[in-house]
């Protein structure tokens, strides 16, 4: 069921699985486990379902059983917005963990349901071809590889895995909740295409991944702590995609509106949390400085004469090691700060 070129890469390395106890990550677990893939897994518990409980102790019994790491965490109580925020502690967790035990790829039970039900609402708020290819099989991030090996699966193959193996796995009830925009979606629109239209789906998406490649531009994204910068591509869409997928990994998701502003605006403040400044060969990505900072003379004037951006300078005067990244970059190595 998993392909073997992607088995390939994950054979020798050091795997960490996100799991929940529900069908698909459960599934993932024992496809794992049937091609000798070594990996750990991670839960978080929410506290928000009885049910928690019991997944949280599912999880830490196949731990157990199969002599693999189960890292656990609790969640606070989250008392708005509860899928950002949701998913904002859960990768966070996730990226402590990968940092701190040294793991190359975390592997997620993303499969073909969740990619077609992420296009057709991207498709419904405004997309284009890049976007609507949405979720892909690997995507390399700072410091480790987001893996998602189900990509090309329906839930009713995963579901038929876990009965013919006869499989223990938990349904989360709240999937069954339409007033989350996300499950509307599901029962609504992609449930029934993906019964009737499989094959075809299947096809689109390999074929919607084809053109992603002839598309898009692979651009590095250079970090620097916080600080993140690329030379800019001939492609304005390649930049905006460079961007997104920088801000994803960042756990800040940019709107339609966003990337719309992004085709003609030099500089962006996005959600009030960074600033996307596209200057004429670099573009620079910051946190957004929330208070005004006082700035000295001699650093504005420095400012001034390399002509870097108003918005970027708070940050930059308080990190002085992006700031001598960015005089390097714009080719002002003579000047002093």
């Amino acid at each position: 069921m998993v392909e073997e070129s992607l088995l390939f890469k994950l054979r020798d390395k050091k795997n960490l699985l996100a799991f929940s106890g529900g069908a698909d990550s459960t599934a993932l677990f024992f496809l794992l486990l049937e091609h000798k893939i070594p990996f750990d897994i991670a839960i978080v518990d929410y506290g928000m379902r009885e049910q928690s409980k019991e997944e949280v102790a599912y999880a830490q019994e196949l731990a157990k059983t199969h002599n693999l790491k189960c890292h656990l965490h609790t969640a606070p109580k989250i008392e708005k917005n509860f899928e950002a925020k949701a998913r904002e502690i859960r990768y966070a967790f996730f990226e402590k963990i990968i940092k701190k035990d040294g793991y190359e790829n975390l592997l997620t039970a993303h499969h073909l349901g969740d990619r077609f039900e992420w296009m057709l609402m991207q498709f419904c708020k405004g997309a284009g071809c890049v976007e609507l290819v949405g979720m892909q099989k690997e995507q390399k991030r700072d410091y480790y590889t987001l893996v998602r090996p189900l990509l090309h699966l329906d839930k009713k193959e995963l579901l038929a895995y876990l009965e013919a193996n006869k499989r223990v796995y938990f349904e989360d009830e709240s999937n069954m909740d339409e007033d989350i925009k996300r499950n509307s979606f599901r029962h609504n629109y992609s449930l029934p295409l993906l019964e009737k239209y499989l094959g075809g789906i299947k096809k689109s998406f390999e074929y919607l991944d084809e053109d992603r490649t002839n598309l898009i531009e692979e651009i590095v994204v250079h970090v620097l702590d916080d600080f993140a910068y690329f030379k800019r591509s001939n492609n304005a869409r390649t930049d905006i995609f460079a961007i997104d997928k920088y801000l994803k990994s960042r756990l800040y998701m940019l709107s339609a509106k966003e990337r719309e502003l992004l085709k003609n605006k030099s500089v962006l403040v996005v959600g009030r949390k960074f600033i996307v400044a596209l200057g004429k060969e670099y573009i620079f990505i910051t946190p957004f400085e929330q208070e005004a900072v006082k700035m000295d003379a001699k650093f504005k004037e420095a400012c001034r004469i390399l002509k870097i951006e108003p918005k970027l300078r708070p940050y930059l005067y308080k990190n002085s090691s992006a700031f001598l990244k960015v005089k390097e970059l714009v080719g002002h190595n003579d000047t002093t700060v």
